[in-house]
């Protein structure tokens, strides 16, 4: 039963480290300087910051998960 546990905290802990790792990338609104015809006051971001970089920026957080999954099939294959 701890393997199924740690298995589940590994893989959420993988999300969290992936979606932690998207956020620090930068802000999603700021102090650019807005085009004319774009609101004033909007928290829609000029260019999409938050995407998924590759498996170089991202490894430890798909690590995590992928160990989680094989510790959660191997705690239901027992």
């Amino acid at each position: 039963m701890l393997v199924i546990w740690l298995g589940a905290f590994l893989v959420i802990a993988g999300v969290i480290f992936l979606a932690k790792a998207a956020l620090d990338r930068g802000r999603l609104s700021g102090t650019r300087e807005a085009p004319a015809d774009v609101r004033d006051g909007t928290l829609e971001p000029q260019h999409r910051g938050l995407r998924f970089l590759g498996l170089a920026s991202n490894w430890p957080g798909l690590a995590l998960m992928a160990f989680g999954a094989v510790l959660l099939l191997f705690g239901a294959a027992i």
